[in-house]
């Protein structure tokens, strides 16, 4: 959505903005290269590469073209050839996936700062990438990031009175594949042969019926908030608006504060925290992002990141960042 909205946008002023979305997303891997170095699972630095992608994309006039081929990369190809590869005898493809045997490295649990500084950039990265591309999130990103530009062209958001009908008729559908998906997926995926010596085709199997699960609830919750958002709750629902304002900076800044809580160098609290306290302990450190945000666009245009990331894109520091009372900035974007 973001990168339509930047190209459309640019494009209206007759500007070629390529070049600069490419220097736009190095400067987010830099970001999420830095970030990686304290937090392994930082995803930043694979949107800037996966947002390469994007660009061919853009010059598709057809939005049903891009909508098959979202669908192709949402279906996990790479996952269903080595299905028909494992079927088929490959012995390549019935190896168990990397990342299915790893485990949490022990330096995380009990190791000093730098000991975690130092396995993060020996391990961290290529441990990430193994996972984003065995797990199929990588087919994910692309699929979903060319939906989201059809979104953008076809004014799903910016028009949402033309949409009311197809968001409701969207959301059934998707509550029904969801709850379909939830529980045929494993009667599914035992359909699919499986012996001692062809384990993968059937695990694989369940790998993806798994992904299109996931993809359901998400547009589930997507399409269940808009429609709230556009059918009265707007106001209530706006509360959050802030938070999303600052997201690049929220999400850096959470991993500041919670990988000393839970890892070993800090409080340790990874073994001891069952699961309803570190959910209720995300909901109200949420609560508390939702308030700072509220608090801090009083005072400043964007988020820190947002303004650096924006500076940086442009190679200027004449963007305006500190509001001033009784001056009004024109021409500054969300």
């Amino acid at each position: 959505m973001s990168f339509f909205i930047i190209m459309y946008r640019a494009a209206r002023r007759g500007v070629d903005f390529t070049g600069r979305f490419v220097w736009r997303l190095a400067l987010l891997a830099a970001m999420g290269l830095l970030h990686g170095l304290w937090y392994r699972g930082d995803v930043l630095e694979v949107l800037a590469v996966m947002g390469l992608f994007l660009l061919p994309f853009y010059r598709v006039r057809s939005n049903r073209v891009l909508l098959a081929v979202a669908v192709f990369f949402l279906l996990q190809p790479l996952m269903l050839v080595r299905i028909a590869f494992a079927l088929g005898g490959a012995s390549w493809a019935n190896q168990p996936l990397g990342y299915w045997s790893a485990t949490i490295p022990q330096v995380y649990l009990d190791g000093g700062f730098l000991d975690t500084l130092r396995m993060n950039v020996v391990d961290g990265h290529g441990f990430k990438w193994l996972f984003m591309y065995e797990s199929g999130r990588l087919s994910q990103i692309v699929g979903l990031s060319l939906v989201g530009m059809v979104l953008g062209r076809i004014g799903f958001f910016s028009r949402p009175e033309a949409f009311a009908r197809a968001r409701v008729a969207a959301l059934l559908v998707a509550l029904v594949g969801a709850l379909a998906l939830y529980f045929g997926r494993e009667p599914l995926a035992q359909l699919v042969p499986a012996s001692e010596a062809m384990v993968m085709p059937r695990a694989l199997a369940g790998a993806v019926l798994g992904s299109l699960f996931d993809l359901a609830v998400m547009a589930v919750l997507m399409l269940a908030f808009t429609t709230a958002y556009y059918g009265g709750a707007g106001r209530a629902l706006g509360v959050l608006a802030p938070a999303g304002r600052m997201t690049l900076t929220l999400y850096v800044l959470q991993s500041l504060l919670f990988v000393p809580v839970f890892y070993g160098y800090g409080l340790d609290l990874h073994a001891s925290m069952t699961q309803v306290q570190a959910l209720a302990l995300g909901l109200v450190a949420f609560a508390a992002q939702v308030v700072f945000a509220h608090l801090w666009f009083r005072r400043f245009y964007y988020g820190p990141l947002e303004w650096l990331w924006r500076a940086g894109t442009y190679l200027t520091l004449d963007v305006p960042f500190v509001k001033r009372r009784g001056r009004v900035e024109e021409g500054v974007a969300a």
